[in-house]
């Protein structure tokens, strides 16, 4: 369980440093894929809650670091989103093209309400952006849900350091 948790974080900062310096300059529309998210939640549904939560905290704090968002801000949000996502391990059989989009998308989604949800308790504090109404917000959500399948695919070459043996 340690070994997956620590190259999942591994995969997750690599991902979290590819889309801050190279993706960054190739903005869609003022939008980058979250694949550091993608990681996470490949980690956490091939693996379950407690890596999911794990692997989510200790990215978050590398994630943390890069932004200019409050200390702990995506330590906290990739945790739960680690979490929850854990919670459908072995739920639905892990295909190429559907569930990667749907659990990206919906990962993304629920980090956009969570940012905005937070931004109205901490106004001055938490950046963020109005999940319905910003464009940014859905030219993310239509990257994320795109990049998905390739992702996943990449990450399957991986599974011997990302999943337990024995898992889906």
């Amino acid at each position: 369980m340690v070994k997956n948790i620590v190259w999942s974080t591994i995969f997750a900062t690599i991902a979290a440093l590819l889309q801050s310096v190279l993706l960054y300059r190739l903005k869609f529309y003022g939008a980058v894929p979250d694949l550091s998210l993608g990681v996470l939640v490949f980690s956490a549904y091939v693996n379950g809650t407690m890596n999911g939560q794990l692997t989510g905290f200790f990215s978050g704090i590398f994630y943390d670091f890069l932004s200019v968002a409050p200390m702990g801000l995506y330590t906290f949000i990739r945790t739960i989103i680690g979490a929850l996502t854990g919670l459908l391990r072995g739920t639905f059989f892990l295909d190429t093209l559907v569930l990667p989009m749907v659990l990206c998308a919906s990962a993304t989604i629920f980090k956009g309400l969570m940012l905005f949800g937070l931004h109205l308790l901490f106004a001055g504090a938490v950046p963020s952006y109005p999940p319905l109404t910003s464009p940014v917000f859905w030219f993310e959500l239509l990257l994320n849900t795109i990049t998905a399948p390739f992702l996943f695919w990449l990450l399957k070459l991986f599974k011997p350091l990302l999943a337990s043996p024995g898992e889906n």
